[in-house]
């Protein structure tokens, strides 16, 4: 490939060579001179001429004394053109004045030179058409043709991978029971065709990033044994107008060749958003797509044995006439793991890696709530990255504890912090921890710091005794306090405030908004739905929405939120006040070893005040029905540490 572009660009370099010897030819002082046919009469009228040469319209001329050609350059030869319309006075003038000519026949070079910039331009345009015409499809300059362009990638040819099983799967039980019935439908189709029971055409795999929707289709198609062919959406929109709908036709034929197969799309949202209101006309070649793959799904036979599999994490995104029965009759969700999924999911990935002894993968499953599948597979690799850094051979709880920090929190930065910010730093800080480590529905501590990480200055992390699936009033309560702590800790304990805190208002404010406009926590304003219209244009909804409340209503809501903030910070400065001296020593302690953890914390505030009403107020918050995406995410510890500074 860079040896045929190397040839490429010194071909072009040779064609336009002489044109721009011919340029720089011009411009030499002893280089003849184009001038007008009249100044080149005048010339001869004046009797300055001393001899032509005329080859064609083209006239050479010879003068007598050199002239000014252009500024600073002289010259006593220079040419000129007869015009179109002919001149029969010149050749009596030439022997009135008595210049010697020459006439020379004419070459025919004219029209050709003129035309070689056109013809050179045409050749080029040609030569990279073909070669695009030919290569696209096989990554640039390669073979194929335009056959194989329209056809794409996937059609093209059967993913070629290593085997996959449902083993490979861990952490998504769930999920592999929702797809496991269709092994066997792909298996031995008949055994339901024969009770006259029809096979999902579509399967929606939905979840957060990372969460193995690739990794379970792959491992369906293993399971089964069937062909498996892989594309993501966004290869469907090229270019050209019509490409996605050629290359949706052409996937589809060559999956019905080969049935019983797999058919995966991933990133499904790319093309399957929401169809009809939107800015601009710019989404009609991904409508087309999108109606393209919605008549391919309804033009399935009973007997072909065709599994169309689509992840997404944008479900909410999605158009409707996608999800309905008969395209994607089911919808699995992938969810986020739990401790003993990620405790599995840990054993899977950590079979091929030397594990020292010490290393309790329940320990780190329980360490990392809210972390994906991905989330743990780089958590292992970072670990095992750290240990190879110290040349060491096996990986200790220590490479584990190190990468943990560095996922949870951003790798180690180097900066001079003058003492003064520093000790607002570890103020800020101390605050955070011991607002919560004294209320009992705030999660315990894993670890303070004020070094800084990633895009903060410091941070105080906290990690989950246990699952949280939803969180009642009072947790929440709690945690806006924690949130609110560094900053009820400058204004305790050095009487200013900073912009250290500035993260913790904006998550403080969006969380008490939710609680009063979402999760009808206001008793003011009661349970109703007060949240502004969360959609947006760009995906295809109305591009206007009207608020279903007035503007009272909305006056109302900010003055709860500020309300429920205030207590909040009132809260916070109580435990600041009331914890002074302990604080302090904290403080001093945290400017000097500048990380903490969970003992050093305890060592110094003493033990949490966590009683028997709050263990069974934490028990409780495994049974409620709500999905996750609608209340905070208290178990993601990227999402529950405040962060002092960012």
């Amino acid at each position: 490939m860079e040896r045929r572009w190397i040839w490429i660009v010194l071909i072009m370099a040779g064609l336009l060579l002489p044109f721009w010897l011919a340029s720089r030819y011009e411009g030499q002082p002893g280089a003849a001179a184009p001038i007008a046919y009249s100044t080149f009469k005048s010339l001869l009228n004046e009797g300055k001429v001393e001899s032509v040469t005329m080859r064609g319209d083209e006239i050479a001329v010879t003068l007598d004394a050199p002239m000014e050609v252009r500024p600073g350059v002289a010259s006593p030869s220079v040419t000129t053109r007869i015009p179109p319309v002919g001149d029969p006075q010149l050749l009596p003038a030439l022997e009135q004045h008595g210049v010697a000519t020459t006439a020379l026949p004419s070459d025919g070079r004219g029209w050709w030179v003129s035309m070689l910039p056109w013809l050179i331009f045409i050749a080029i345009y040609f030569f990279f058409w073909t070669r695009f015409s030919r290569g696209v499809a096989g990554g640039g300059f390669g073979g194929g043709g335009v056959e194989d362009f329209l056809k794409g990638r996937a059609a093209k040819q059967e993913t070629q991978t290593r085997k996959v099983t449902f083993a490979d799967v861990a952490g998504q039980d769930n999920a592999k029971r929702e797809v496991a019935e269709l092994v066997e439908f792909l298996r031995d189709p008949d055994r339901y065709r024969r009770l006259g029971a029809e096979p999902p055409r579509g399967i929606l795999l939905m979840g957060p990033p990372g969460t193995g929707k690739t990794l379970l289709a792959r491992a369906l198609a293993g399971e089964a044994g069937v062909p498996f062919f892989n594309i993501s959406a966004s290869e469907f929109i090229e270019m050209f107008v019509g490409v996605g709908a050629s290359r949706v036709r052409s996937m589809f034929d060559e999956a019905k060749k080969r049935a019983p197969s797999i058919l995966f799309i991933d990133e499904l949202d790319a093309i399957g958003r929401v169809r009809g209101a939107g800015f601009g006309g710019g989404h009609d070649e991904r409508e087309q797509t999108l109606n393209q793959i919605l008549s391919e799904m309804d033009g399935f036979e009973g007997h072909e044995a065709v599994v169309v599999l689509a992840a997404t994490n944008r479900p909410d995104v999605l158009d409707p006439a996608l999800l309905r029965p008969g395209r994607f009759d089911r919808h699995v969700t992938l969810d986020l793991p739990d401790k003993a999924a990620r405790e599995a999911i840990l054993t899977v990935h950590a079979k091929d890696k030397p594990i020292a002894g010490d290393v309790d993968l329940g320990v780190i499953a329980a360490g990392t709530p809210g972390f994906s599948g991905a989330d743990l597979k780089n958590l292992m690799n970072e670990a095992a990255i750290a240990c190879a850094r110290e040349n060491g051979d096996r990986i200790a709880m220590r490479h584990v504890d190190e990468a943990r920090d560095r996922v949870m929190m951003g790798m180690e930065r180097k900066l001079t912090i003058r003492p003064e910010e520093k000790h607002r730093l570890a103020v800020h800080e101390a605050g955070h921890t011991a607002v919560a480590h004294a209320l009992p529905n705030a999660d315990p501590i894993y670890k303070v710091t004020i070094i800084p990480r990633g895009r903060a200055l410091g941070g105080t992390h906290m990690i989950p005794e246990k699952e949280h699936y939803t969180q009642s009033r009072a947790e929440l309560e709690d945690q806006l306090a924690v949130l609110l702590g560094g900053r009820a800790a400058e204004q305790v304990l050095i009487g200013d405030v900073s912009s250290g805190a500035d993260d913790d208002i904006r998550r403080a404010t969006r969380l008490a908004r939710a609680m009063v406009s979402r999760w009808g926590m206001s008793d003011q304003l009661g349970p109703v739905d007060l949240r502004q219209s969360d959609e947006h244009p760009f995906l295809g909804r109305e591009m206007a929405q009207p608020r279903e409340f007035s503007d009272g209503t909305a006056h109302e809501v900010d003055i709860e939120v500020r309300r429920i903030l205030h207590e909040a910070e009132s809260r916070a400065i109580a435990v600041i006040e009331a914890g002074r001296p302990a604080i302090e020593r904290l403080i001093a302690e945290l400017e000097h070893v500048e990380t903490l953890d969970r003992a050093a914390v305890t060592s110094f505030l003493g033990e949490r005040r966590a009683d028997a009403e709050a263990a069974r107020a934490g028990g409780e918050k495994t049974g409620g029905a709500r999905p996750r995406a609608s209340t905070p995410k208290a178990a993601a510890p990227k999402a529950a540490a405040p962060k002092a500074a960012e």
